[in-house]
């Protein structure tokens, strides 16, 4: 690449982009970072072009395993660009056309005023006179994720994060040079065709691993972490070297990856889905997490549920496990309202009325009478939930309809999931397409009963099929067009839903985490975090939570058993008080000093919740790992810091947790919960070293830390 013979700067306070352009119209990403940041050592031409594409007809130029290097990407020229602001959004579009393929793409670039975050959208045009068959195309590729050579990607760690059910958000850290070797011969240097990549498949977003990564210097802290924002697992990342600088590709759906081809006819365009990358200077992956943390809030559809975070109550895990009654559930909404539950919600299993079992029936979302036997039904015990002040809750799972349910005969075909003309069929269920307007007139009819009739205020949708690679809904379709096709009408179903009723809560699920990913939590207010029974191993998924999501949307399951210890029932309660606290288990068997705990807990939450939707997260032990004795999370709010700490059976009763923002600061440590805690607590402000001494496993402890210079009225808030 020559030099620049023009240069657009464009970005705020927190964050500049630097795009050069060459004198045959050439453009890439020369820098991205603090503004005026200088670029030591970096080669020409490490760069990648601001969108890469391929099609049929037009692959790439440097063959291998990478989606980069494309030959309509080489070719893309630069023919104009726009600066503006949308509120609080600085934007930058920059408009590029290919004179071989007749295709234009625009590259739009977003960032919230004062936070070092990019968030990128591609939209291509096809201004030619044939068919394009587009097969992946990047919505955000950046080449200048390191400078100074190969030291700096000797230095560069990648992350990224593994997710399976029951087992979620479970980071890893590994050199980039693992994956992406020095290859520089004596005569000439080259790149490798291999990457590392992650991907998502199926319509499950983060079913294998979350869609999200990161690239780490660990000796000066600079952070990168990037997500993809798509609700399917239409997604793919690559992260490697190029040109001795570290660069990262972001896509949607591609072919080699999902089965996914669109057919781009003459004067047609295509949107790519959105992706985000946030940027820490110096502040390693917790500095990181806190910028995305604080441009997720930036970003999603404004609700009073982020502020409020009321106490919710679930009677699922480790309670009824869908099995619900009248009788069952009235004992345990006066439970739930003694220990201070603001919301309860009825799990899985009220719209049973099969006697060969509800999973491969559900679809009509009626309330079973032999459930409810009364003669108000359901609605006897949603009067009693209203009645003891709590705002009642349903779970449902709209996008399914069982074989045996007679909607599966009532809809029509084309309302459903299809391959090679014949419906899908997964684990007994019908996925609905919610592209056809009887699927979500259906869904509507449902959600405006429940909500708009019976006076519900909560909706937990949960999604447990994963109908493999998507949907044909016409013979031109593949799979991976129709999933993405879906995937966006589910999320303008939800727009529609919270538009017709915005104060309803909703909870998104899937069993557990299996879709967490961005394009609905923009959307939806709380996220389920885990299907996790076992309270030991819940520890680490609540604990790495806040990377994957805000903490005031992060719903973690606090459910004592009868059969647990006190200290068993404090981690359990614990777990959940830097999140979203769901409340469950059998809490009318509990003994009286157990209840208490509870109790305890939940006036604990309440005291300090208005403080989780400004707290940062950050990792005082590190990422935690899922075998770790010890686990740390704490949540850094303007006037104190939060600290939750787990010791799970095993190892030293002794640890050490480092808080650097704390860094000589004379602090008041008040331990929170539980008050029967027998920890002992050491704070060095020259080290800003917190030593703690837990003598019992497993035990938990929630700590808060306040700077004592701060008036007693900011410690107190």
């Amino acid at each position: 690449m020559t030099d620049a013979q023009q240069t657009i700067r464009w970005g705020h306070e927190a964050l500049e982009l630097e795009i050069g352009i060459t004198g045959d119209g050439t453009a890439r990403l020369l820098r991205l970072g603090a503004p005026g940041e200088t670029v030591d050592g970096q080669r020409p031409g490490a760069p990648l072009p601001l969108v890469e594409v391929t099609a049929a007809g037009h692959g790439r130029t440097w063959s291998g395993n990478r989606f980069i290097s494309t030959a309509i990407g080489e070719r893309l020229r630069h023919r104009g660009h726009r600066a503006g602001r949308d509120g609080t959004w600085h934007t930058l579009t920059v408009e590029l056309y290919d004179p071989v393929s007749g295709l234009a793409a625009e590259a739009t670039y977003r960032s919230p005023d004062g936070i070092p975050a990019l968030r990128s959208e591609v939209v291509l045009h096809n201004e030619g006179d044939g068919t394009l068959s587009l097969e992946s195309v990047t919505t955000l590729a950046a080449g200048c994720l390191t400078s100074g050579g190969a030291a700096a990607l000797d230095a560069s760690d990648l992350l990224w994060a593994e997710n399976d059910w029951l087992a979620e958000c479970r980071w890893q850290r590994r050199p980039l040079r693992a994956t992406s070797p020095g290859l520089h011969g004596r005569i000439r240097t080259v790149d490798g065709r291999g990457t590392f990549e992650r991907a998502g498949q199926g319509a499950w977003s983060s079913c294998g691993s979350l869609p999200m990564g990161g690239l780490t210097d660990r000796d000066s802290g600079r952070t990168w972490v990037w997500q993809i924002e798509h609700n399917g697992g239409g997604w793919r990342w690559e992260c490697g070297e190029r040109e001795d600088a570290a660069y990262v590709a972001l896509f949607g759906p591609g072919d080699s990856h999902h089965n996914w081809r669109q057919a781009l006819a003459p004067g047609a365009s295509f949107r790519t889905v959105p992706a985000a990358l946030a940027l820490s200077a110096d502040g390693g992956p917790d500095g990181a997490f806190a910028v995305l943390t604080r441009y997720r809030r930036a970003l999603r559809r404004p609700h009073s549920d982020h502020q409020r975070l009321p106490v919710i109550f679930n009677d699922y895990m480790n309670c009824l496990m869908g099995d619900p009654t009248s009788a069952k559930l009235l004992p345990l909404v006066d439970a739930a309202a003694d220990a201070g539950a603001e919301y309860f919600v009825i799990d899985a299993g009220w719209y049973d009325d099969d006697a060969d079992g509800w999973w491969d029936s559900v679809g009509a979302w009626e309330p079973a009478a032999s459930r409810f036997p009364g003669p108000r039904g359901i609605h006897e015990v949603l009067d009693h939930i209203r009645d003891r002040g709590m705002i009642p809750g349903l779970w449902l799972e709209p996008e399914v309809v069982g074989v045996r349910s007679p909607l599966a005969e009532s809809l029509p075909e084309e309302a459903f999931f299809r391959r090679a003309g014949v419906r899908l069929v997964e684990h007994g269920r019908h996925h609905l397409d919610l592209r056809h307007p009887a699927a979500r007139a259906h869904l509507d009819r449902v959600v405006d009963r429940l909500v708009g009739e019976w006076g519900v205020g909560y909706l937990k949708l949960d999604h447990n099929i994963n109908p493999g690679s998507g949907t044909s809904a016409d013979p031109g379709e593949t799979p991976g067009a129709g999933l993405l096709g879906h995937n966006r009408a589910h999320l303008d179903w939800l727009d529609g839903v919270l538009d017709r009723h915005p104060g309803l809560v909703l909870e998104n699920c899937a069993s557990g985490g299996m879709r967490m990913d961005h394009a609905l939590l923009s959307r939806v207010q709380l996220q389920s975090t885990s299907d996790q029974e076992n309270l030991l191993l819940y520890a680490p998924v609540a604990a790495a939570a806040p990377t994957a999501v805000t903490p005031e949307q992060g719903a973690v399951w606090a459910y004592p058993r009868p059969e647990d210890s006190l200290d068993e029932v404090a981690f359990t309660m614990a777990s959940a008080l830097l999140g979203r606290v769901h409340l469950s288990g059998r809490l009318t068997e509990l003994t009286p000093e157990a209840r208490a705990l509870v109790h305890e807990a939940v006036a604990v939450y309440k005291e300090i919740r208005a403080d989780l939707p400004e707290a940062l997260p950050l990792w005082p032990l590190g990422l935690p790992a899922w075998d770790d004795t010890w686990l740390a999370l704490a949540l850094r709010a303007p006037a104190a810091t939060y600290v939750t700490v787990w010791r799970r059976p095993g190892g030293d009763p002794d640890v050490a947790l480092s808080l650097p923002h704390l860094r000589a600061d004379d602090v008041r440590l008040d331990v929170l919960h539980p008050s029967t805690h027998r920890a002992l607590t050491t704070w060095d402000p020259a080290t800003a070293e917190l030593s703690l001494h837990l003598p019992d496993a497993p035990s938990a402890v929630l700590l808060r830390l306040t700077p004592a210079g701060l008036p007693a009225e900011d410690r107190d808030q």
